[in-house]
């Protein structure tokens, strides 16, 4: 069974910065893209940033703020996001396309994390 287990999110001030972490667990062939969304009060489940094989996409809206990568060696994805902004609250969600011999390549997603910008 394969799990992403998301953590970092918190109560920051505008401005300030802080790092989500999403560690993929259980027994698979390969994890494809990874990356992270985003789902404010009352909006729709929006893209953040992905990564897969050096290939990087960010929402224009994170641009030149956030920060995805990878570490390989331990299945995990990261987000550093700094210069915060209060629209930038929402709960976070990790994803990643992970392929495993029962279900072939498949989307998997976290629990989400709170991340809440505001004075």
């Amino acid at each position: 069974q394969v799990q992403l287990v998301e953590s970092g999110g918190d109560l920051v001030q505008p401005g300030g910065s802080l790092r989500l972490s999403c560690a993929a667990s259980g027994t698979y062939y390969r994890i494809n893209v990874m990356g992270w969304y985003r789902q404010a009060p009352g909006k729709q489940r929006e893209l953040v940033a992905t990564i897969t094989s050096g290939i990087i996409n960010y929402a224009d809206s994170v641009k030149g703020r956030f920060t995805i990568s990878r570490d390989n060696a331990k299945n995990t994805v990261y987000l550093q996001m700094t210069s915060l902004k209060p629209e930038d609250t929402a709960v976070y969600y990790c994803n990643a396309r992970i392929t495993t011999a029962t279900w072939g390549s498949r989307d998997y997603w976290g629990q989400g994390t709170q991340v809440t910008v505001s004075s």
